[in-house]
């Protein structure tokens, strides 16, 4: 299905920069070698990932759509990329590499890739800024975490940011990062993406709700990682709640149910059951591909998955590809 388009799929450049910066390089990302083209992200002295070659190798990257069916990728930034955490000097000047790097991926395969770059968002007024830069460099749009240090995004300082996007165009993939939960979990520390990313997505989709994000921006394009995570089981109790609590009625004059509907979600669950949910939830136009490919967990078979659910024709087109060229803003 060469039209397949998978708007979840990360990189890693394969070299990054020497820290030339101001607030200390502990937690500046390096690469080292990890044999058979593979790589090890080093952050704060330890090994955060290793990665395979697919991250940044244009052919290894067109091998593995193939084997899936894809025909067109969507680059993003590993998220631990987006470094929040940095000096705002420092976030910028690795954005501006990082961006570079995908730009000249796409500028490569330009049939078969589009990106979405990062912007300093710590600070919401240079982050819009940014925002032009990045829409010049080719890049349909930016990823972004669910949390900014720790100020979830549907807070009102980030509304510089969010009317820049929805002015200039721009689309926004949310994903999560630095998850809340984390110390409620029992066993190896890979279970923070595993169990708390899901419901990290979900606090952040639920606060862009009731911050009143969704009603303000109604052009704005989002896209959800991980199918909004949990969301798909919270949004029926902030409906329910919506419909008896004036509290929350007094917070947006439409029902949580109809602004999630304006949200668009990837197929990322590994579970058909839970796609059709997704579809019966927020609808067939609201559905993508995602597959956090090439990392360990992605999904290796995607358009078998979406064929299981017995979809029509345009059902199909829009779950494979159509719903992901209005989220790109093709």
């Amino acid at each position: 299905m060469t039209n397949a388009i998978d708007i979840h799929t990360h990189i890693v450049p394969r070299d990054l920069p020497a820290y030339t910066g101001r607030a200390g390089a502990a937690a500046w990302p390096s690469l080292r070698p990890a044999g058979c083209g593979h790589a090890e992200v080093i952050i704060k002295d330890r090994v955060f990932r290793k990665i395979p070659k697919d991250c940044w190798d244009i052919d290894a990257r067109l091998e593995g759509m193939a084997k899936m069916g894809i025909g067109r990728q969507v680059l993003s930034p590993m998220p631990k990329l987006l470094s929040y955490d940095f000096a705002e000097d420092d976030t910028a000047d690795l954005g501006k590499y990082i961006n570079g790097v995908i730009a000249e991926m796409v500028a490569t395969a330009p049939d078969a890739m589009f990106g979405l770059g990062m912007v300093t968002l710590q600070n919401p007024e240079r982050a819009a800024r940014e925002l032009e830069d990045v829409r010049a460099m080719g890049l349909r749009g930016v990823e972004i975490g669910t949390n900014i240090n720790g100020r979830v995004i549907g807070k009102r300082e980030f509304d510089p940011f969010f009317a820049a996007a929805e002015e200039l165009g721009m689309s926004v993939f949310i994903h999560p990062l630095e998850p809340i939960g984390v110390d409620r979990l029992v066993g190896p520390g890979l279970l923070g993406a595993v169990i708390a990313f899901p419901c990290e997505t979900a606090f952040a989709l639920a606060s862009l709700i009731t911050g009143g994000l969704l009603e303000r921006r109604p052009a704005l394009r989002l896209a959800a990682s991980h199918g909004g995570g949990t969301f798909a089981m919270v949004e029926p109790r902030m409906t329910h709640a919506w419909g008896q609590l004036s509290s929350l009625k007094e917070l947006t004059t439409s029902s949580p149910r109809e602004l999630a509907k304006r949200i668009y979600y990837d197929g990322l669950v590994y579970d058909t059951e839970i796609l059709a949910l997704l579809i019966k939830r927020f609808g067939v136009d609201r559905l993508m591909i995602g597959t956090d490919f090439p990392f360990d967990i992605y999904e290796r078979d995607p358009i078998s998955r979406l064929d299981a659910l017995g979809l029509s024709a345009h059902g199909m087109d829009q779950c494979t590809f159509l719903n992901a060229e209005r989220f790109l803003g093709l």
